[in-house]
């Protein structure tokens, strides 16, 4: 049997084993503050995703940084400006976390609730 994706999702975060491990830990932590009702999953061969009524982010990890990917970000409200990437396209939008970043808890857990508002709003 495979393992659940939130064991996966625990795997990948001890296997990194370095700030990128500690900064995946740090947002699925604060996701699951914003939204406990979070779904997590595992997705194209080693994506953690969370979901509440479709994909809220999805957590990739890199060598230099962790991108955190918003497939309906483009349509949310950021008012603290955490989107720093995904620009060039119509619909996604994305948080890269470099080392030594700081991710303010209270405004990316307010862009949580949003994007799984602008979900269940379907």
């Amino acid at each position: 049997m495979a393992d659940s994706p939130s064991k996966l999702i625990d795997e990948r975060i001890a296997e990194l084993g370095d700030w990128r491990g500690e900064a995946l830990a740090n947002v699925r932590a604060l996701i699951k503050a914003a939204a406990p009702e979070v779904h997590e999953d595992w997705k194209w061969r080693g994506v953690p995703t969370w979901e509440q009524g479709g994909i809220i982010c999805t957590g990739e990890s890199y060598k230099q940084y962790i991108k955190l990917t918003f497939p309906k970000g483009a349509s949310l409200d950021d008012p603290d400006g955490l989107f720093n990437s995904g620009f060039g396209g119509n619909t996604r939008r994305a948080i890269d976390i470099h080392e030594g970043d700081e991710l303010d808890p209270e405004a990316f857990k307010e862009l949580i609730r949003n994007a799984i508002a602008r979900n269940e709003s379907k």
